[in-house]
C-alpha cells in the first residue's frame, strides 16, 4: 500500500462518530497535500524519494512476541508500560493503570480524548500527521490526574518489513501535577518499514512534564514524528529527544506557550553514522507574555551521515519579557560527515531576551592528546570525548535506567570513530 494513497479501512476501526469524522477530515486533507520534495523550504535538505517508491503494506496481523521478547527495552522505575507491536496494542505485553490506556480502552475519557485529540497535530500542512490521524489502528492516552515520580514507559516495536504503521499518543495533565513518559521506538529485527508517529501533549495550570522520547529504530527504517505541545499558564515542559536509528528521520517539535509564564527546555541529540540522515525541526511559540524557553541540540555524525537542524523561537506581538535561548552544537568525526544547521528568531515584541548560535566542529586536538599522553589508545580516548559531548542530554534523562543504556549505546556506536 502506498504511503501517499492509504484508505481507511473502517472494518478495523472501533471509534466513536467524532472520530471518525476526524478521520475523514484527516483523510481528505492528506489527499488533497502534496508529497514534500526539495522545493519544498522544510524539507531541502533531505531527500524523500526512497520513501515514495517503497510500496508498504498497512493492518497486517502484529508479530506475537513475548514477555522476554521485549525485556531488552524494560524500565524497571516505571509505573506503567503500555507496548505496541507493529501498531497494534497488545494488552499481554502491557502493565496499565486507570490513567494510562490505549485510546480505544479509554472509554470513561473519551469526552477529554475528543476535546484534544487532533488539536494540536498540523494536518492541514503536513502529509504525514494527516495520514497518522486518518489511519491508526490504536495508540496510548496518559492522563496525569496526581503527581507521579515514577516514567511511564510507551513502547513501541517494529518487526515487519515493509509494514508502515501510524503510533498515535496523547498525553493531557491536570492543574498541578507532574509527570514523565518515555516514548519509545524500538525494533526488533533490521527491516525496511516507517513509523509514522503523532503525539499531542496538553499541559494544564502549573503542570510539570518530563516527555523523554527515543528513536532507536532499525538502521534501514524510515521514521517521521510530529509533536504538538500546548502550555497552559506556569507549567513547564521538559524534553529530551534521542535520535539513534533509522535510514532517514525526521522529529518535528512544535510547543506552543498557550498561558503566561509557561516553561520549555528543549533538548535534542542526534547520533549517527554511515549513511544515516537525522533532521530535526523545532518550532518554540511564545504567544503570551513571561514565557522561558531553552534548546540545546547536539549532533554527533559519523561515516557519510547528514544531520539537519532548523530550530525556530517565534515570539508574538504582545508576548512581552519572553526569555529564550536557543543553541545548537555540532561533532563531526569523518572527513565526509555533513551538517546543515539553522538557529532562527522571529520576534514581534520589543521587550525580551532573546539568543541563539550554532557551532560545528571536531574533536579537540588538544583533548586527545592530553587523553593519550594519559596512557589511553586514540580510539578509546575518541569514545570518551565523544560520550562526553552527547553526555550534556543524556545524563538529563530523569530515568537512571534508560542513562545507562544510552551511555552503553554512545560508545557502542563511535567504535569507528578512530577513522579520521
Amino acid at each position: 500500500m502506498s504511503v501517499v494513497h492509504s484508505q481507511i479501512k473502517e472494518s478495523s476501526i472501533s471509534q466513536p462518530a467524532e472520530w471518525f469524522a476526524l478521520r475523514e477530515t484527516a483523510q481528505e486533507l492528506a489527499a488533497g497535500l502534496p508529497f514534500p520534495d526539495k522545493q519544498d523550504e522544510a524539507w531541502r535538505f533531505i531527500d524523500l524519494s526512497p520513501l515514495k517508491k517503497i510500496e508498504f503494506q498497512t493492518d497486517l496481523a502484529p508479530s506475537a512476541l513475548t514477555i522476554k521478547d521485549i525485556a531488552r527495552w524494560s524500565v524497571p522505575e516505571a509505573c506503567a508500560r503500555l507496548v505496541f507491536v507493529d501498531g497494534v496494542y497488545m494488552p499481554a505485553l502491557s502493565q496499565p493503570n486507570d490513567s494510562v490506556l490505549s485510546l480505544k480502552s479509554a472509554f470513561k475519557h473519551y469526552g477529554l480524548i475528543a476535546q484534544h485529540l487532533g488539536r494540536y497535530a498540523p494536518m492541514q500542512d503536513d502529509i504525514f500527521a494527516a495520514q497518522n490521524t486518518s489511519l491508526w489502528r490504536d495508540g496510548a492516552f496518559v492522563f496525569f490526574t496526581k503527581s507521579e515520580a515514577r516514567p511511564v514507559h510507551l513502547l513501541f516495536v517494529m518487526t515487519q518489513k515493509q509494514l508502515v504503521a501510524y503510533p498515535r499518543v496523547l498525553i493531557v495533565t491536570a492543574n498541578g501535577v507532574q509527570g514523565s513518559v518515555i516514548e519509545d521506538y524500538v525494533a526488533a529485527d533490521e527491516q525496511v518499514y516507517f513509523s509514522n508517529c503523532v503525539t499531542e501533549v496538553v499541559l494544564q495550570e502549573r503542570a510539570l512534564l518530563a516527555h523523554t522520547k527515543i528513536q532507536r529504530e532499525a538502521k534501514s527504517a524510515f521514521h517521521i514524528n510530529n509533536c504538538a505541545v500546548q502550555l497552559a499558564s506556569g507549567s513547564a515542559y521538559k524534553s529530551q529527544t534521542i535520535s539513534l536509528g533509522a535510514r532517514l528521520s525526521r522529529q518535528n517539535l512544535k510547543v506552543t506557550q498557550d498561558g503566561e509564564g509557561a516553561h520549555a527546555e528543549l533538548d535534542g541529540l542526534a547520533l549517527i553514522g554511515g549513511r544515516q540522515t537525522a533532521d530535526t525541526h523545532t518550532q518554540m511559540d511564545h504567544a503570551k507574555p513571561y514565557g522561558t524557553s531553552t534548546q540545546l541540540h547536539k549532533c554527533i555524525v559519523d561515516g557519510a551521515a547528514h544531520a539537519v537542524f532548523n530550530g525556530i523561537v517565534h515570539v508574538r506581538e504582545g508576548a512581552q519579557l519572553t526569555n529564550s535561548a536557543q543553541s545548537s552544537r555540532n561533532l563531526l568525526l569523518s572527513d565526509k560527515a555533513h551538517v546543515d544547521t539553522k538557529p532562527q528568531l522571529e520576534i514581534f515584541a520589543d521587550d525580551v531576551k532573546c539568543a541563539h548560535g550554532a557551532t560545528v566542529g571536531q574533536l579537540d586536538a588538544d583533548e586527545l592528546f592530553y587523553l593519550k599522553s594519559r596512557g589511553l589508545d586514540e580510539t578509546t580516548a575518541r569514545k570518551l570525548l565523544t560520550y562526553a559531548f552527547a553526555a550534556e542530554i543524556i545524563d538529563k534523562i530523569p530515568v537512571d535506567s534508560l542513562v545507562q543504556s544510552l551511555r552503553h549505546t554512545v560508545f557502542e556506536q563511535t567504535q569507528n570513530a578512530a577513522a579520521l
